[in-house]
């Protein structure tokens, strides 16, 4: 019988990021659909505490010295709606402020959707 393989950080962090997204997202867009709200309100409003929840814990993680949450994952979420969990993380936990690829990212992405937005809120 062979060793099991581990999963990459990259893997699992990416796979309870979907479960997450999966389980917050049902929930923000009931409630948006109840509500009446944009669509893209519920999808900028589930990254951004998927983000921040990943900051938070990848700062313990920092500090214990645990399993932490890959870059890339972070970054991501970013990109795809997750900036202002990002920002938030950044300022209430203090973490990452001195990695300027995650200000650039930050920054790229508030704009990409400060851009996207009228679009995105009419469907």
């Amino acid at each position: 019988m062979s060793p099991r393989r581990r999963r990459s950080p990259k893997q699992t962090f990416g796979v309870l990021t979907v479960v997450l997204v999966l389980i917050i997202g049902f929930a923000a867009y009931t409630y948006a659909r109840q509500y009446q709200l944009p669509r893209y309100l519920a999808w900028l409003a589930t990254l951004s505490v998927i983000t921040f929840f990943w900051y938070g814990f990848d700062k313990g993680q920092s500090k214990r010295g645990g399993l932490r949450v890959p870059e890339i994952v972070l970054q991501l979420l970013a990109v795809a709606g997750g900036f202002p969990g990002g920002w938030l993380g950044m300022l209430v936990f203090r973490h990452k402020t001195k990695h300027s690829s995650f200000v650039i990212i930050l920054v790229l992405s508030t704009l990409l959707h400060l851009g996207l937005a009228p679009t995105l809120m009419a469907l």
